[in-house]
């Protein structure tokens, strides 16, 4: 072991003594603002995944939509087939209809699924119940969202009505349209309240007929290997695109959204950071201190023939031993609030008395979390790097000193 490396870990453990007050502080300090950037970075990544994960099950990788009414989609599908790295297609319709179950109304959005080729594409049926409701579903029954049917007060096998925009055309045209009435056959959780709370589905032949739509469909879903990039797909999709529309993946149509989150994750990380710098610069004023206070020590050091590089290793050693330790003191610490955030949130806001404040705000059942390894990285790097950047100061001081005049030193 070399000799600086050796006498900095003597300063900050010294013998006889169970632990150093200085050194303690100074891991502790490095260590809150990895668990911090930990937590806080991992929340965020959590929220960025559901929502990506939201997107997907929901509308595949890419959405091929035409500008007007898609009227021959299997055109469409036939020509995105032949696309490298397309799995599988299907055709959609949506819009939104007036939902009323014994006289109370709901305008929730609805969406008309190929039955034969949904699951391909879309995995809806692992969020309905019960368990296989989704295959029951055909022309004359419909699907409901979970807090869409808790708030009309309608269970399985009950009957709703449903009225489209086509029924005030006809009105316009003093012809008369009687409202469909579809039975409900399940209910299904994505665990996105906005979607749980105003979302139905019913068959693409169903929807079609709500909305005099003939065999036109709105666009068409599009799933991609694993590993594909949903970009290229898209720009290939739309070379080969036999009809006026466009395909764009889930990034490029929810550009913006997803913008705002990564800005919003990468301020929370340059604010959080500052809780390492601050710990840095106590780090680097004890470090100037003990340089102080070991003047005539290091005094001695040049005397016995140590270069000044020497010198200030010992005091960069000091700095990186403490943003090592205070990393992974860190890294423990925020995994572990990151395992039981969810106990933790629940008991904070049984405490405030505001259990629903976190679905009703950030839309989401409970808190997500995800930690990409190239965030774990960064975060490391960076606490890792102010901590060492905080010796080089009190290392350039002790390097600077003179034997002979450290040692006249009082």
């Amino acid at each position: 072991m070399p000799w600086p490396l050796y006498l900095a870990l003597k300063q900050l453990f010294p013998t006889g003594r169970r632990f150093s007050f200085f050194t303690f502080i100074s891991i502790l300090g490095v260590a809150l603002g990895v668990t911090l950037l930990i937590v806080s970075i991992s929340v965020m990544g959590g929220f960025g995944r559901e929502i990506r994960n939201m997107i997907v099950n929901t509308q595949g990788e890419v959405q091929v939509r035409a500008f007007g009414l898609m009227n021959d989609p299997q055109a469409v599908m036939r020509a995105v087939k032949d696309v490298k790295g397309v799995v599988a297609s299907t055709p959609f319709a949506e819009g939104v209809v007036l939902l009323q179950y014994e006289n109370k109304p709901a305008f929730p959005a609805i969406q008309g699924v190929d039955m034969e080729r949904v699951e391909g594409v879309v995995p809806l049926a692992k969020y309905v119940q019960p368990a296989g409701a989704f295959d029951q579903l055909d022309d004359d029954r419909v699907i409901l969202s979970t807090q869409l049917a808790r708030t009309l007060g309608v269970r399985l096998g009950d009957k709703v009505s449903v009225y489209s925009p086509l029924l005030l055309e006809k009105l316009k045209a003093d012809e008369i349209l009687i409202p469909r009435e579809l039975e409900v056959c399940g209910i299904f959780e994505i665990g996105h309240q906005q979607l749980d709370s105003s979302v139905v589905i019913v068959t693409l032949r169903a929807m079609q007929e709500l909305y005099g739509l003939g065999r036109a469909v709105h666009g068409v879903n599009v799933k991609i290997a694993d590993g594909a990039d949903p970009d290229r797909v898209a720009r290939e999709i739309n070379r080969v695109l036999p009809v006026d529309g466009v395909a764009r993946s889930w990034m490029d149509a929810n550009e913006e959204f997803l913008f705002v989150l990564q800005l919003e994750k990468n301020m929370i990380f340059f604010l959080l950071l500052f809780i390492i710098v601050v710990a840095a610069f106590s780090v680097a004023s004890s470090l100037l201190i003990a340089v102080v206070r070991k003047t005539r020590e290091i005094g001695l050091l040049g005397a016995l023939g140590a270069s000044p590089r020497q010198v200030a290793a010992c005091f960069c050693y000091q700095g990186v031993i403490i943003g090592v330790g205070g990393t992974l003191l860190g890294l423990v610490l925020g995994f572990t609030v990151v395992h039981f955030r969810n106990e933790m949130v629940a008991g904070f806001t049984r405490l405030t008395g505001s259990e629903e404040a976190l679905a009703r705000f950030y839309q989401f059942s409970q808190l997500p979390a995800h930690l990409a390894f190239g965030d774990l990285v960064l975060i490391v790097g960076s606490a890792i790097t102010v901590s060492t950047l905080a010796g080089l100061l009190p290392a350039w001081r002790a390097a600077k000193l003179k034997p002979v005049e450290a040692l006249r030193a009082e």
